[in-house]
């Protein structure tokens, strides 16, 4: 069990017992350490102020991205780290990323990343990086025509062709709470709602622990530990100003990335497309189907407001809405037809180079650009040597502006203060685990009195991974079938295992307690999982992060929105004014991811 109704008990836990860890945020990098602390025998406290990925990691492109991208500045060893990474993400957690190739179209205008010589050097590259060889997810090109003709509304004029190349689609947030209920399995003690508001020392100085405050039931309590690790993302900074015995000096640059959300009907497209903005600006927009819908982004602007709550704003739904109509003038969409939509900071790191991601983002002249195509070129054709290639984009890259926000370093970074706090930040989702792996190893060194074997973490499966990532279709498919055994519809039994994996059989267990007015058997069914097994508090929890309803299935939400909250308070058993409270957040934020706001400013 992982609920609200064990939560006094883990709060009593967390009081009476001293930790060899305690990690501070619930986000994806959280998550993975804790995952990888618990199985590997670690005590392990994980404590988020707001919901598991409420902050950042459930406001990504929501891709398992390749980074492509970071082969027009021949960052070699990024990718190759990502593509890696994505693979293993793709074993240990088979029911959340999902293959799904992406078309790059081409366009002859100035300051495109790529021509279509230099993008099928770059494919090339990044299959062989990412090691396939060949069959159904090797990369190929297309024609202007072929382009076109899968993408009918996308514009003709500049379209040089394309390249298609193997990405993956992402479900952010589950592969949180996924990571978070393996910690838990394994004898973490996870809370949400639960925010540190002090790093404690012992008598020489030393990190001992933190004091934190119950934000349900406003208790402020202390939590013994060996090692606090900081894993808060954009608020990496703010909880280090927490700590009164180290340097507060800045290290995160926070900048937004906004989605928009329109029905795939009045944008379609078949697969994932990624392109230039066509501003001349060094940046790429992502449009992506899934479900019904069609979502595009991203934004890329330094953020200075408020960290828990950052809005999509006027100026971010004009930057995109100008992009994608120049790209697909057809479509003309308009702040009306955007059903959903939100915002995320990206916690980067502010200064740039070397970090152990190897995360770097350089700026090369066209000249040299091309000197180091033909070069990795020949590398492909065995006819030079990676030194070579090393050598010449050495002499070819030069450091990009400091103020250009969509420069700043993707990579990571991992500290420990003269206090012992440690802090990891930074990074890219895709590199999560490696991230944690990174930090495990200073944990181990840090726990010299502590026998501890490290977890294969290249191999132990989050919740719900336990599955063949080789054949994770057919196993899906499977126990969809079963949903079907049990008196549910295929598609409601198959958005049940693409959701849960293989705990989707734990979700059919509570079909015979029947269904909650307003809902279905399924929906009532992953509710009850949710609020025992996902410490999920509140209506929101669930329609925006534990499942995909307040951004993809926005019909559906309207339908069954004051059902789950109804559903909940007869579970939770809350008062009338905890319901009305509750109800009225639900409503404030459904409002706000639809833009009700700026919608009714226009009109």
């Amino acid at each position: 069990m992982f609920s609200f109704r064990d939560r006094s008990k883990m709060i009593q836990e967390l009081t009476e017992q001293t930790f060899d860890l305690v990690i501070i945020g619930g986000g994806i990098t959280g998550a993975g350490v804790a995952l990888q602390a618990a199985a590997s025998g670690i005590s392990v406290a994980l404590l988020e102020m707001q919901d598991f990925a409420e902050g950042t990691s459930s406001r990504s492109t929501k891709l398992v991205h390749g980074g492509l991208r970071y082969l027009k500045t021949f960052d070699v060893e990024v990718v190759a780290d990502t593509v890696r990474e994505r693979a293993i993400i793709q074993g240990i957690a088979p029911h959340i990323p999902k293959a799904d190739p992406m078309i790059l179209p081409i366009f002859d205008e100035p300051g495109s990343t790529f021509t279509l010589f230099s993008v099928k050097i770059a494919m090339d590259l990044y299959d062989h990086l990412a090691g396939i060889t060949g069959g159904k997810y090797a990369n190929y090109m297309l024609s202007k025509e072929e382009v076109l003709a899968r993408e009918p509304q996308l514009a003709a004029e500049g379209l040089l062709g394309g390249g298609v190349y193997l990405d993956y689609r992402n479900n952010d947030a589950r592969l949180v709470i996924e990571n978070i209920k393996a910690a838990v399995a394994d004898g973490a003690v996870a809370l949400s709602r639960m925010k540190v508001t002090e790093i404690l020392h012992d008598d020489k100085g030393k990190v001992s622990g933190v004091k934190a405050q119950d934000l349900l039931g406003d208790e402020t309590i202390t939590v013994k530990s060996k090692l606090v690790i900081n894993t808060s993302g954009p608020w990496s900074d703010l909880v280090k100003s927490l700590d009164e015995k180290i340097d507060h000096q800045p290290t995160i640059r926070p900048t937004k990335g906004v989605h928009l959300v329109v029905d795939g009907e009045k944008l379609k497209v078949p697969q994932p497309t990624y392109f230039d903005t066509g501003n001349n600006d060094g940046r790429m927009i992502f449009v992506i189907p899934r479900e019904n819908k069609t979502y595009f982004g991203t934004t890329d602007t330094d953020y200075e407001g408020d960290y828990t709550h950052p809005k999509v704003e006027q100026a971010d739904v004009d930057y995109l809405l100008k992009i994608v109509n120049h790209r697909y003038p057809e479509a003309r969409l308009t702040l009306d037809d955007i059903e959903a939509a939100w915002a995320g900071l990206r916690p980067l790191i502010s200064s740039s180079g070397e970090d152990y991601n190897g995360g770097k983002k350089e700026h090369i002249s066209d000249e040299n650009f091309e000197k180091i195509v033909a070069t990795v070129q020949e590398y492909l054709e065995n006819k030079q040597s990676r030194i070579q290639v090393e050598k010449t984009i050495h002499q070819g890259v030069k450091e990009e502006p400091k103020d250009n926000p969509s420069a700043v370093s993707r990579g990571s970074d991992l500290t420990v203060a003269d206090d012992g706090l440690l802090t990891l930040s930074g990074g890219k989702l895709t590199d999560y685990r490696l991230m944690a792996a990174e930090a495990l190893k200073k944990i181990v060194q840090l726990l010299p009195d502590k026998k501890i074997t490290l977890v294969d973490s290249e191999h132990y499966p989050v919740s719900g991974g336990q599955l063949d990532p080789q054949n994770v279709e057919e196993e899906l498919a499977k126990i969809a079938e079963t949903g079907v055994t049990k008196g549910l519809s295929k598609a409601e039994a198959t958005f049940l295992a693409d959701l849960y994996g293989s705990n989707t059989e734990k979700v059919y267990a509570l079909l015979d307690q029947g269904a909650f007015p307003g809902l279905s058997l399924a929906e009532s069914s992953s509710l009850r999982y949710a609020m025992t097994e996902e410490m999920t508090l509140t209506p929101v929890d669930y329609l925006l992060r534990r499942t995909n309803y307040m951004l993809f299935i926005s019909e559906r939400l309207m339908e069954i929105k004051d059902a789950v909250v109804a559903g909940m308070a007869d579970f939770y058993q809350w008062d009338e004014r905890t319901k009305e409270r509750y109800q009225e957040e639900l409503d404030a934020i459904i409002r706000e991811t639809q833009l009700a706001d700026l919608k009714a400013q226009q009109s």
